[in-house]
């Protein structure tokens, strides 16, 4: 069974999240964390969040990019007990045994969409607010394929110019 653990590339999701994950923390989708949110919500670190951040289900943080791993069924089993923990004290379920089987679907989701993909295959989530709720589109980034342009599109130009930047003061 493969899981998505969180990738950290450098420090940029600590400034675009409220709170980010950890590296190697497993992960979820977290789409439910948006579930009444309008588009007057969606601004700042929150707007960011939601556009494209994967939920830690370790710290409850968020991460742009998430990797394939394999995981254990009790590591599977521990993470969907703090999920359901996370559902009673975050988001006001009434009990653990309520929450159990939210947290098992949130999980068994994230499991079907890293099963078909290689170990260390990059995942991205692109979020949507419509008029028939949240639509996400999951983009996949084969190890052996993966440059700096796949993984951060637009943004790697920026990214590239960034990095001879900081070699020009060494």
């Amino acid at each position: 069974m493969k899981l998505a653990r969180s990738i950290r590339f450098d420090e940029s999701d600590s400034n675009v999240f409220e709170l980010a994950a950890d590296a190697g923390e497993w992960c979820v989708s977290g789409a439910f964390a948006f579930s009444n949110f309008t588009t007057e919500d969606l601004v700042g670190k929150p707007r960011q969040a939601f556009r494209n951040g994967w939920l830690s289900v370790e710290g409850f943080g968020r991460t742009t990019f998430v990797a394939t791993a394999e995981i254990e069924a009790s590591e599977i089993d521990a993470l969907t007990m703090a999920l359901a923990a996370h559902f009673v004290s975050a988001y006001g379920a009434p009990d653990l045994q309520a929450a159990l089987p939210v947290a098992e679907e949130e999980i068994r989701h994230m499991l079907d969409l890293c099963d078909e993909h290689d170990p260390n295959t990059l995942l991205v989530v692109e979020r949507t607010l419509t008029e028939d709720g949240i639509h996400e589109a999951f983009r996949m980034i084969k190890p052996a394929e993966a440059s700096v342009v796949d993984v951060l599109g637009p943004m790697a130009d920026h990214a590239i110019e960034m990095s001879r930047i900081a070699e020009d003061k060494k």
